[in-house]
């Protein structure tokens, strides 16, 4: 019988091909405006750190000239967005609580590089925004009936109060909160009919750029929300002084509060002053009762007046 030669197949136990090493491919995060991902103005990028130090991606730092944008694009939204039916906007905001539901563990990841958190917290984090967006959701068809209705007059008049959104609101999001302070201060304003520009955590925006990827996909309209990445001191004294912002939350602007609400006042826009929550953490947020009192800061009541037949 002829031998047969060849090679003896590895029956395991010798050596294997090293797998090379590699490097880890890091992302340089782009703005969110009038929902579009554009780069800064100005071609600037800052990098982003873990709470160890380990650099984990760069983000845009916006100008002044990304912030005209934001507010461009805030205002040409305003009227469709303010015109939709309140049940329209309570079904996009839960679709934005669905998207996020289908990416949480990229959100938990997130807070947990962002800050000294156990992957607990983070999971307790994520589920309580994921919860608030669908509280505002229910809010959007609701808030009119508790803030507004009939009032009672002397003299042959039917007399009616409706509120309604102020218009653009600058936001400044709480620093330490990346992800539940954000979504605590962001969903309000738009539950409401109002527009979005929002100056997000400098030293920890990662987890509002995975906000602003669930945004675009959650069929909530371009420039309905527009998310600035960047220094809260270099873009805050000019949206803060802008003409056509029509109010300001505060919440996170820190230092420069006192300093933005003097601008503010140059053109006469409504101002919201940081709560007891706003040098917390997500715990801090975690405890904190939403309740109507982030409904009514940027609500503008109509009253009407009606003659009655006698």
């Amino acid at each position: 019988m002829a031998e047969r030669r060849g090679k003896k197949k590895s029956t395991g136990g010798g050596s294997q091909t090293p797998v090379p090493a590699r490097l880890a491919v890091r992302k340089t995060y782009k703005l969110y405006l009038g929902g579009a991902f554009p780069r800064s103005e100005s071609g600037r990028s800052y990098p982003v750190t873990s709470a160890d130090g380990t650099h984990l991606a760069n983000a845009s730092l916006a100008s002044r000239k990304d912030g005209r944008d934001a507010v461009v694009a805030a205002r040409k939204a305003f009227g469709g967005w303010s015109g939709r039916t309140a049940y329209n906007r309570g079904q996009i905001l839960y679709r934005v609580a669905e998207v996020m539901e289908g990416r949480r563990e990229q959100f938990a990841a997130r807070l947990v590089e962002a800050g000294d958190v156990t992957r607990a917290d983070a999971d307790r984090a994520v589920s309580a925004a994921v919860d608030r967006w669908v509280y505002y959701a229910g809010w959007t068809d609701k808030f009119a009936q508790v803030l507004g209705g009939a009032n009672p007059v002397s003299g042959p008049f039917y007399n009616h109060s409706a509120p309604e959104p102020t218009g653009v609101v600058a936001v400044f999001a709480p620093q330490h909160a990346p992800l539940l302070g954000l979504t605590s201060v962001v969903a309000p304003v738009i539950a409401t009919g109002n527009t979005a520009v929002v100056v997000t955590s400098e030293s920890a925006p990662l987890a509002a750029i995975e906000l602003a990827e669930v945004l675009a996909t959650s069929d909530l309209p371009g420039g309905v929300v527009n998310l600035l990445t960047g220094k809260a001191g270099e873009i805050g004294p000019h949206l803060a002084s802008h003409a056509d912002v029509n109010a300001l939350d505060l919440t996170g602007a820190g230092e420069h509060a006192v300093e933005f609400e003097r601008a503010a006042a140059t053109t006469l826009t409504r101002v919201l002053r940081p709560g007891p929550e706003a040098h917390g953490g997500e715990d801090a947020w975690l405890g904190a009762d939403p309740g109507t009192s982030r409904l009514t800061p940027f609500l503008e009541t109509k009253t009407v007046w009606h003659p009655v037949g006698v």
